[in-house]
């Protein structure tokens, strides 16, 4: 999976957590302020105007209810999960979060149920949203918000407001910074008369958050074309319009696959005398693709406000977890050794993740053999040795005496000034372990049976597991911050002094010296030199870091996190009281569903935490 689809798919799981946080009891407290920090794409269109086609065109199945009039009246949240090639598509319901459909016809129908749920059988509409999620190798990672379509007056079995209502409700979607708009308008009729350009234009006029997709082309007259529109001089957008062939009623009748419909339209594009040369920006798959491109954009701009909101979620759930509890009727003696037992496990099964027993331990390997080989050939030796680079420092290291036979403060300037990039990979190198060891904190947490019966003590082995990791960073990070250092302080002198001897002067026979051309001081080739041996010292530096940065990190944090996890944990325990030992052993129903709870919070903003960081590594 390309990083584009990782930092997408991210979003998808984290808005889907959100959702479910909702469910959970926690309100919008602790997750709506992250919801508003995520960017997802609302559709927008007059009733009527292909919004439905567009979207089925999007998953390329045909799901959504059909019909005349208003057929959405309630919102659809819809995530698209890209799966791996070959394998089975399914949707899933929030509302019904154990149940898999197959069969898509299913999924139509519950959504005309689920909607009448909330508006009962009238037209009636609500702006309770409905979340679906599609898991298929055929789609890209997307989060789409249908809406109901604008309208211009009410109908039998709406009230007088159902117009402001709609635009209300569209509105409170589409005002909001994250979202994208998908704005639909039929090619049939006037651009000039689109409600969905209309209301972009209100909440966006700047342009950058709309995409105009034009619906219907195939049903313009004979004679007439929308090539106006979709190369901008009709109504221009800052995104390209994208055009779209709907399937006909007759295909929606004959339950045409979407596959086959996909295939027409690019037949139709391809073949089209007055879109022809527009073929490849054109289609139900390239406006997906284009979405996509889009959403990974917005989201790298994002990742910090994103971040931000998990991390103060995340201290604030933490803050709750260490009030949850309380006493049980058991001795202290009980009570501590049930405590150790449980630890145990817990450490059993982190060091199989670690030692092959268990997957997981072999990500650390692919750090040391991936991840920093990569990240030092990224480092930017060729602009730091060019030769502007390399005259500048030597002739500033020179001041007003210029040197005599060689430069040497100007190489050590030069090394001093490499050297320092090697910084970057050894504390990343140290991060990207430790993210390594964090994940297999809560891989081993989570498969420990023993602490399944244990909230608060889970939330206790995740906290002193991470402290512990955080200390053995800390010294991970000055021990390998302190070899590039150990670098810099004595450079190898036995490599210069094997390097070809630079004549400054060739005598003449009277013995009297004299300045060659090729031995010029201030010439390019020299400068060229220096910087060739100063880079070939780097490169016997970086062949040694290669080698010592790991050993550094596994003796600073795999070894330690072996030996010594919950080493200070276990201090602290044998001095805690009965009492104590109790609340981290309580099983009282009403504590347990409120632990529960936290927990389940807690777990899945660390686990977006955590893909956060491993998706930023590979930026």
């Amino acid at each position: 999976m390309t990083t584009m689809e990782s930092l997408i798919g991210l979003v998808n799981r984290i808005q889907r957590a959100c959702t479910v946080l909702g469910d959970y009891g926690g309100g919008d407290n602790d997750f709506s302020s992250l919801w508003e920090t995520l960017p997802s794409v609302a559709v927008v269109g007059g009733q009527s105007s292909g919004k439905s086609s567009v979207l089925e065109s999007i998953v390329g199945r045909d799901f959504l209810p059909r019909g005349s009039g208003i057929v959405t009246r309630r919102p659809l949240v819809l995530q698209l999960h890209k799966t791996e090639e070959g394998s089975q598509e399914y949707a899933e319901f929030l509302h019904l979060p154990r149940r898999r459909f197959t069969d898509f016809g299913a999924v139509r129908h519950e959504i005309q149920e689920e909607t009448e749920r909330i508006t009962g059988k009238t037209k009636q509409i609500s702006p309770v949203p409905i979340h679906l999620s599609i898991y298929s190798p055929n789609v890209v990672n997307l989060t789409l918000i249908d809406l109901p379509g604008l309208t211009k007056v009410a109908v039998e079995g709406q009230s007088e407001s159902v117009v402001q209502d709609i635009e209300a409700m569209v509105r409170s979607y589409v005002e909001k910074p994250n979202c994208i708009i998908l704005a639909i308008s039929p090619a049939n009729q006037d651009i000039a008369t689109s409600d969905a350009i209309k209301l972009s234009r209100e909440v966006d006029p700047s342009g950058d958050r709309t995409f105009g997709v034009l619906t219907k082309l195939d049903l313009m007259d004979k004679g007439t074309n929308a090539l106006d529109v979709l190369e901008g001089r009709s109504y221009r957008l800052v995104h390209p319009w994208v055009g779209i062939v709907n399937r006909s009623q007759a295909d929606i009748n004959k339950n045409v696959e979407m596959t086959v419909a996909r295939r027409k339209e690019r037949e139709y594009f391809a073949s089209s005398p007055d879109y022809g040369h527009l073929a490849s920006k054109m289609g139900s798959e390239y406006l997906a693709k284009l979405l996509s491109q889009h959403l990974e954009s917005v989201i790298r701009a994002r990742i910090p406000s994103i971040t931000y909101s998990i991390n103060k979620s995340i201290d604030e759930l933490e803050s709750e977890m260490d009030h949850l509890g309380r006493p049980i009727a058991l001795d202290a003696g009980a009570q501590l050794y049930t405590v150790l037992e449980v630890c145990r496990a817990f450490e059993r099964i982190f060091k199989e993740h670690l030692d092959g027993g268990r997957p997981g331990g072999d990500r650390i390997y692919g750090v040391f053999d991936n991840q920093l080989p990569a990240a030092l050939r990224k480092l930017p030796f060729d602009r730091h040795l060019s030769i502007q680079n390399v005259k500048r420092v030597v002739t500033e290291a020179d001041g007003y005496q210029p040197h005599l036979i060689a430069p040497e403060q100007g190489y050590r300037r030069l090394i001093d000034g490499a050297l320092s990039y090697f910084r970057g990979p050894a504390e990343a190198s140290v991060d990207a372990v430790h993210f390594v060891l964090k994940e297999l904190v809560r891989k081993s947490i989570a498969e420990t049976q023993e602490l399944k019966r244990f909230p608060r003590l889970q939330a206790d082995i995740a906290a002193a597991a991470n402290e512990a990791l955080e200390r053995f960073r800390d010294e991970g990070k000055k021990t390998a911050v302190r070899l590039v250092d150990m670098e810099s302080s004595y450079l190898t002198v036995e490599f210069f002094r094997k390097l070809p001897q630079e004549a400054d002067v060739a005598r003449n026979p009277g013995g009297n010296p004299q300045p060659t051309a090729s031995t010029d001081r201030y010439g390019e080739g020299h400068f060229r030199r220096i910087g060739s041996n100063v880079s070939s010292y780097i490169g016997m530096v970086s062949d040694t870091l290669k080698n010592t940065i790991p050993k550094a990190v596994v003796y600073c944090q795999v070894r330690e996190a072996k030996q010594s996890l919950l080493t200070r944990f276990y201090t602290q325990l044998g001095k805690k009281e009965a009492k104590q030992l109790s609340q981290m052993l309580d099983e009282d129903p009403a504590l347990m569903g409120r632990r529960e709870q936290c927990a389940k919070r807690l777990e899945l903003y660390k686990a977006a935490r955590d893909e956060i960081d491993s998706v930023s590594w590979t930026r």
